[in-house]
């Protein structure tokens, strides 16, 4: 049995914690609902963007219009080398926020070996960062601090030079893969196919409804302009959506932190007043037997 001095040390230390924990939670909510607004404000222009693209895809691919020819269109059944873009954030305390970003990574990794595929690497956090070099994998470019605090130039700056491999045909295709916001108390792991853009399968009955047309003299400069944007948004939401889930993870984790130390504290707070009972209880015991005794 412990000492009542022990106990209340340690009552003592797990309130301490209790009180960062959710000071904690109190930031990391008061975050979240910045960063939330805004990754909700950008999936509406991300969504519709990747709505065109998806359906000039279509167009060109299953009915060779507009005499357009694209590699960013063109599906390479075997490709040879796969650039891999991940993003995780640059702090902990957030629950199982990055690990499952680098498991996705390495599944994927793992997936392409055995097709003999070659991948490279992309990494944006500390975290993913941290583990891969632990794991002597090798990182072939590495952003820190920009998961923490997102911005339109510093996506352009991440997508430019794995988008010039993909044109100069270093590379054959491009994957994001990022943990985004679902609600509040929930993330959502997004594995996207960022290039060559390719349309869901449920494409086709949507784009038969459309009117878009597609002529080559006009529509070249247009789509290389829609193209850059695509990448660089796409890389941008993928930033600020990964940062909304990363503040809903820490709020989360924060939350369960403070609610065991509540825990931990009626347990040892039971426990000092089981101890301090039973040191009472053997005192009155001691001086009942001094008295006897002294008879």
């Amino acid at each position: 049995m412990s000492s009542l001095k022990e106990i209340k040390r340690k009552i003592k230390s797990v309130e301490n914690t209790k009180k960062t924990t959710r000071a904690m939670k109190l930031v990391s909510t008061a975050k979240l609902n910045r960063a939330k607004i805004a990754a909700q404000q950008s999936r509406v222009y991300a969504d519709k963007i990747n709505e065109v693209l998806s359906e000039i895809a279509f167009k060109i691919n299953q009915y060779k219009v507009g005499g357009i020819e694209s590699r960013f269109f063109d599906e390479i059944s075997s490709p040879k080398k796969v650039d891999i873009i991940f993003v995780t954030a640059d702090k902990g305390l957030c629950g199982g926020f990055n690990i499952q970003t680098i498991k996705a990574v390495s599944n994927l990794m793992q997936e392409y070996k055995s097709k003999k595929i070659k991948v490279r690497l992309r990494g944006v956090g500390k975290k993913g960062l941290a583990y891969f070099k632990f794991k002597d994998i090798e990182l072939h470019s590495e952003y820190v601090g920009v998961s923490s605090s997102p911005s339109y130039e510093k996506a352009s700056e991440i997508i430019k030079d794995a988008i010039d491999d993909f044109i100069k045909g270093v590379t054959d295709k491009i994957i994001l893969v990022h943990n985004g916001y679902l609600n509040m108390i929930s993330q959502e792991l997004k594995i996207v196919d960022l290039v060559p853009v390719n349309p869901p399968e449920y494409f086709e009955e949507e784009s038969s409804k459309s009117m878009m047309e597609l002529e080559p003299e006009e529509d070249e400069t247009i789509l290389e302009s829609l193209m850059k944007k695509y990448f660089e948004y796409n890389m941008y939401y993928a930033l600020i959506d990964s940062l909304a889930a990363e503040h809903s993870a820490r709020m989360q984790a924060m939350e369960n932190a403070t609610n065991n130390a509540t825990e931990r504290v009626e347990m040892l707070t039971l426990a000092y007043n089981k101890a301090r009972q039973e040191s009472i209880t053997t005192e009155l015991i001691e001086i009942i037997s001094g008295v006897e005794s002294m008879k």
